[in-house]
């Protein structure tokens, strides 16, 4: 009987530090999900007027709420897990997961986060056209060919094939002509 205790004290151990580490986990994410919603208020209200303001704060109210219904979720289920009942780990992913689209549907469904989008687009395109003046510039430096150049070419290729059937059948109808008066004379 000496030798069950050692193990059920070490399993009483793994049971335990399990159990910190899940609920560390859980508090975390609480913490992360509570910050985001902090921070994405604090932005929508920098960045909209006073309409978009109380709905982008009404939008992170009901996420918030729903980050809360969730955390009561996973409460309950550890109590229910605790009791005993049979809890499987994929019920807590599943809560998490459900949550996080719900949250943030709640989040994207507002004015305020179109606007922001908007405006976030807008930058990234700004952005994205200084890089490419920018790559193009040294480019062109380094004696390298640029997009704008190959383009360019193409263009003056496409040019110069338009031309070149023009001719052709100029070329052609002179062709003719000229058998057309070969055969009367």
């Amino acid at each position: 009987m000496t030798d069950s205790q050692p193990e059920t004290q070490n399993w009483n151990e793994l049971v335990e530090q399990w159990n910190e580490q899940f609920f560390e986990a859980v508090e975390q994410n609480m913490e992360a999900q509570a910050e985001f919603v902090e921070s994405w208020s604090e932005a929508v209200g920098e960045a909209t007027d006073g309409n978009d303001l109380s709905e982008g704060i009404e939008g992170c109210a009901r996420a918030y709420e729903t980050w809360m219904n969730a955390s009561q979720q996973m409460v309950d289920r550890l109590n229910d897990l605790v009791e005993g009942e049979d809890v499987e780990l994929e019920e807590f992913r599943d809560v998490w997961l459900n949550t996080a689209n719900e949250a943030f549907k709640e989040l994207m469904s507002t004015t305020a986060f179109a606007r922001m989008t908007g405006e976030t687009v807008g930058d990234v395109l700004e952005l994205q056209q200084q890089a490419d003046e920018t790559a193009e510039t040294t480019l062109r430096t380094l004696g390298f060919a640029t997009e704008s150049d190959v383009v360019e070419v193409g263009d003056r290729i496409v040019e110069l094939e338009r031309r070149q059937h023009a001719v052709e059948g100029k070329l052609d109808r002179v062709l003719e002509a000229l058998e057309e008066t070969e055969t009367e004379s």
